[in-house]
């Protein structure tokens, strides 16, 4: 096994199709902040968010919960609300000023998508807020103002072995992972790794704001979807922690891959599905990505280990399976089919989800395949 190529910090070349640059500047994104989704039977998903994963419940009502990790000031990283559809409402960054709302507006209409702005926000606890139907599909939300809570950092009396720290980052399926990519480029996001073949087509990658590897990945296929949405734990021992747990509920079918470690990101993982089917990531210890001329890593996609560091196969469900999202009306989105092979098509050999290596072991990883 050869390590993968650390290449310049250079942009992926934009694809001939790509999404226009606006000449408006795009808002100044610090992180992603929440995500909002609808389930159907909340009663069921509160039991998973709060019971089992112990999420912080800010406030509720009969329709809606707002859930934050222990670490979190603002009012809330994860929206549960209950619908006919389980699917995303909102994939929300928050912005650096209240200005940076007028620049989200100016932009996206330049790029001709569906823009609505709310003063008064469209969850509780978050204020001014602009939504958009982007250019890949996807709902996208940016606000400013929001109201502050209690930070449980040192609340260790509530702290559960598995606690749930931050929110770390949302993870996107789209059928054009380069024009997907240079879109992103353009709000302002930056590439940390990514997957390629010997041809060059790109099957994955992984965009960042905070330093570290991602506030969301696009990965390859038919879309758009939501692939997952990860929380973060201090060490590697929460997540087992929570596998125990699960296991000691007898909810151990909840868990659909993992525990293990990422090559990509060389972040801890495991990875759940809530009653709905929608994938929750839990995730700890990848690394510091805030230099201005920090590295790309390019993974071949032939290399099992960009997947698992440890070689285990990855399971079907994995790549075939994501989240609807909605557009601003509430109505899923159509999905566009991937028109590239996907990650599943290219490595699953003859005798299904194996080990996939190339014969000579020898993996020529780089932008320069």
């Amino acid at each position: 096994m050869t390590e993968p190529v650390i290449t310049d910090s250079s942009p992926i070349p934009a694809p001939a199709n790509r999404v226009p640059t606006p000449t408006a500047p795009a808002p100044d994104i610090l992180r992603c902040a929440y995500m909002e989704i609808v389930v159907t039977d909340l009663a069921a998903s509160r039991e998973f968010y709060v019971d089992v994963l112990g999420l912080v419940v800010t406030e509720e009502d009969e329709t809606t919960i707002y859930l934050r990790s222990f670490e979190e000031f603002i009012h809330h990283n994860l929206v549960l609300r209950q619908g006919p559809v389980a699917a995303v409402a909102a994939f929300s960054y928050r912005v650096r000023t209240p200005e940076d709302l007028d620049k989200a507006v100016a932009f996206y209409t330049e790029l001709g998508c569906r823009v609505e702005r709310n003063a008064a926000g469209y969850t509780k606890g978050i204020g001014d807020s602009v939504r958009v139907e982007d250019p890949l599909g996807f709902p996208y939300e940016f606000f400013h103002d929001v109201d502050h809570v209690e930070r449980l950092a040192w609340a260790y009396h509530l702290q559960t072995p598995g606690c749930l720290v931050r929110l770390d980052h949302f993870n996107q399926v789209t059928p054009d992972v380069p024009r997907a990519v240079a879109y992103m480029e353009d709000l302002g996001f930056r590439v940390t790794e990514d997957i390629q073949d010997e041809a060059g087509t790109t099957y994955a990658a992984w965009m960042r704001r905070k330093p570290t590897v991602h506030d969301t990945a696009m990965t390859g296929g038919d879309g758009p979807r939501m692939h997952h949405v990860a929380f973060a734990t201090h060490e590697k021992h929460n997540i087992i922690a929570i596998c125990d747990k699960l296991g000691a509920l007898r909810k151990s079918d909840t868990i659909e891959r993992g525990p293990g470690r990422h090559g990509v990101s060389n972040a801890f993982y495991l990875y759940l599905r809530d009653p709905d089917g929608h994938r929750v990531e839990i995730y700890t210890q990848d690394y510091y990505t805030g230099d201005p001329d920090n590295p790309v890593v390019t993974w071949d996609v032939h290399d099992n280990q960009r997947r698992d560091w440890w070689g285990n196969p990855v399971v079907p469900s994995w790549y075939t399976d994501a989240s609807l999202v909605l557009d601003l009306d509430g109505q899923p989105q159509p999905l566009v089919a991937r028109t590239d092979d996907s990650e599943m098509e290219v490595t699953v050999g003859a005798d299904g989800f194996s080990y996939t290596r190339k014969e000579d072991g020898d993996f020529k990883l780089g932008h320069t395949l």
